[in-house]
Formats: C-alpha cells, structure tokens, sequence
C-alpha cells in the first residue's frame, strides 16, 4: 500500500477530520441556525453514530495511506461523552500521531485536563468577538464570552499548545470586532485566525455579500498594527499567517471564498454516523460504517479510501462562481466538522 496516495489534482492525502457528534450546545447563525436547528430538530440517535472502536479501527486501516493528523470535530465534539476515551485509543494506537480538536470552549474547563491527558496535542476555540451582546447575538446560546476564555485559559494551563482562535467575520454582524480581537489575542502568545463567512451547507442563508474578504481584514489591521506575511509550515496549510512587524504575535486568514486554497486540499472529512466526505462543500458521503459493522477487513477498507481518493477531483472554492460548479444541497458544517 504505497504512502504517497495521491488524487487527480497530484493532492497527497495526510489529513482526517472526524466528526464525533453531530450536536452542538450552540446555535452560531453560520451554521446551525436555530430556525433550522430548533428543540423539535431530530438529532441522530446514539446507535447511528460511529462507536470510538469503529473510529480508532477505521484510522488503523488508512493509517498506511499517509495519514498523518487527525482533527476531532462535531457539531461539538465536547458534548460526546467521554469524547477523550476516543483520543486515548487513537493515542495508543499510533504515539507519532498528531491529534487536533476544534472546540467552542464551553467544556474545556472541565475537559482540558483530561484530554492531554489522553494525547490531545493541541486545540483551536471558536469565538466570534469579545463583545457580550455580539457574542451572544452569534451563538444565539446566551453563552458569555468570559466562559469561552475560561476555557482558552484551561487549555493554556494544561499545555495544549499551540492554541488557535477562530473567529468567523460576517458583515454588519462582528466586523467591528476584528481589531478589538486582534488587539487581545497579539498579547496571549495565541494564533488568531479570521475565517471569510462560508456557504458551508444550506440552513446558514449564505449570501456573498455577508462576506468580509480577507484583504479588507488585513489592511484594517496592518493600518495601526503593520504585519509582514510568515511562510506556511506546509503547503496545505489553510490558513496564510501574518506576524505583527513588532514581534507580538501571529494572525492568519482563511480565504476560502476569496483566495480558494482547493490545490493544496489534503483532507477527508468522516462524518459522525459514518460517511466519508471528500470536500467541505460535498453534497455525498460515502458509506463507511456499512463496511465497518459488515465485517470489511482493514485491506478492504483502506482499498476503498484509495480508491476514492485517487479518483477525487474536489476543487468547489476554486469554482464556485460557476453555474455548473454548484453542488445542490451542500451538507451541513455541523455534520462533517469545519
């Protein structure tokens, strides 16, 4: 089984993200709306969703592939329970691993400890603004900023480091926060990252002109604070970094609607009760768990992740003005994981 897989843009596979739960204790506008995600929404039942065994033995099988890192993600992964039992098995399994978790922070003062603890490298938290009332107004979970930084703090004191912060810029909603974040944050030692609002699925009411292009971003920064651009550790790297021409610390930009980075994409998604997704912005999944709980064989299922990465050509934020470039109804961020 060769390690160097490559799909038919020559893109190596290295990278899984693996969505846990497809629940979130948050309602964000910019992904699980409340108007769509109410108390009537039918979440998947426990029994749908992959068992940790299923994942860890599913990671086991393409690990030969090239994998290289895992991303725990959800909805939110922190609300599965005993979600760090999961990264114990896959820290077992494989010392050299690096494992991720994209959190909204809520849970990390209760979590942080135990998930280094079980082999969490490091975390990137989710906040939108330090203001209340934006905050609160985003996450529509009446959930204060002072919690989120309670648990920036929590993973900082139990060295899940480097700590990335994510903050989803959406026009006439948060920018006005951009500077007040950046001003915080280039003090921490923290790597805060500005994210163009995505039209990730079909509830989020998506429209291009909510959209803060990162270039606007980057000048109102660089205008009081003058940043010069840092080289990316590796090429799939998503997000392109500034540091701050003072030395205090690095912001970086994800452009994925302005400044598509498709040609360096090394990432599948698997999803909480078991599909295997190619792009951020599939509209299909591919049926995992039906291999899984038919008794497939490691070989078999790493013959099929082969198989559908050397036949992937993904490139949707490369041609999303296209008409013929539109994948219907995409599935849900919360469903696969950002």
């Amino acid at each position: 089984m060769t390690s160097h897989l490559l799909d038919k843009l020559k893109r190596p596979f290295s990278d899984l993200r693996i969505s846990v739960t497809d629940r979130c204790n948050f309602r964000c506008q910019y992904c699980m709306p409340k108007d769509i995600f109410g108390s009537d929404y039918s979440f998947l039942p426990h029994d749908q969703l992959l068992t940790f065994e299923e994942i860890t033995r599913f990671v086991n099988a393409i690990a030969p592939l090239g994998l290289r890192k895992v991303r725990i993600t959800g909805g939110e992964p922190l609300v599965r329970k005993n979600v760090e039992d999961l990264v114990g098995m896959l820290r077992s399994a494989h010392p050299d691993l690096e494992i991720a978790l994209t959190t909204n922070g809520s849970l990390l003062p209760q979590k942080a400890q135990k998930l280094k603890e079980k082999g969490v490298n490091r975390v990137t938290v989710s906040l939108d603004s330090l203001e209340d009332e934006v905050f609160m107004a985003l996450n529509d979970a009446q959930f204060p900023v002072s919690k989120v930084l309670d648990g920036i703090r929590a993973a900082e004191e139990n060295d899940l480091l480097p700590i990335k912060i994510n903050m989803v810029v959406k026009r006439g909603v948060n920018e006005k926060s951009i500077l007040p974040m950046a001003e915080y944050f280039r003090e921490r030692g923290h790597i805060l990252r500005f994210i163009e609002y995505m039209d990730v699925g079909s509830t989020n009411g998506w429209n291009m002109a909510d959209v803060v292009p990162a270039r606007e971003i980057l000048k109102l920064i660089h205008a009081v604070y003058p940043l010069e651009p840092v080289e990316p550790d590796q090429p799939s790297d998503v997000a392109k970094r500034w540091k701050y021409q003072d030395g205090r610390g690095v912001i970086g930009m994800i452009a994925s609607v302005t400044d598509p980075f498709c040609g360096d994409c090394t990432r599948l998604r698997l999803s909480a009760p078991g599909e295997l997704f190619t792009c951020l912005f599939s509209n299909k999944g591919h049926d995992i768990k039906a291999l899984l709980r038919g008794g497939a064989p490691d070989r078999e299922l790493a013959n099929f992740v082969a198989s559908l990465w050397s036949g992937r050509s993904d490139n949707y934020s490369q041609t999303r003005s296209r008409e013929d470039s539109q994948p219907g109804d995409k599935v849900e961020m919360s469903y696969i994981g950002g």
